[in-house]
């Protein structure tokens, strides 16, 4: 297992980590990675990140997380962030083959940050095919 961390940089962000993780499977042949983000208001996915969509990601989450009076006990008005990331999720599994990651065309490998800026873990691991 190897971990990385991810420096955000803004409250909420959108943070292509595609090449890392390539340089992390290049010679590993063919495969899974899986990553895990070792926090509760960040997520991982996959998305993609033509110009300013990073921002559509970020307007469109913040209009499904509910406007309720949460009870979250550390700070109510920090459990949206919380909510999206368990909506979103914390992991993801990604195949290679030859040391490539295998995406579509226009897929790229996310870190999307709710509450930062933070230095953000993310646990790696790979498992040969």
């Amino acid at each position: 297992m190897k971990k990385i961390t991810v420096s955000t940089k803004q409250k909420k962000e959108v943070i292509d980590i595609t090449e890392e993780l390539q340089n992390f499977v290049e010679e590993k042949g063919r495969g899974i990675l899986f990553i895990n983000t070792l926090h509760t208001t960040c997520a991982i996915t996959t998305a993609d990140l033509d110009p300013r969509t990073s921002k559509d990601y970020l307007r469109a989450l913040e209009s499904i997380s509910p406007k309720i009076s949460y009870n979250h006990p550390h700070d109510p008005s920090h459990f949206p962030d919380h909510f999206l990331s368990t909506l979103i999720g914390t992991a993801l599994t990604v195949q290679t083959d030859n040391g490539k990651l295998i995406l579509g065309t226009w897929q790229r490998i996310v870190l999307i940050e709710f509450d930062g800026p933070r230095e953000r873990t993310l646990s790696l691991s790979f498992t040969k095919e």
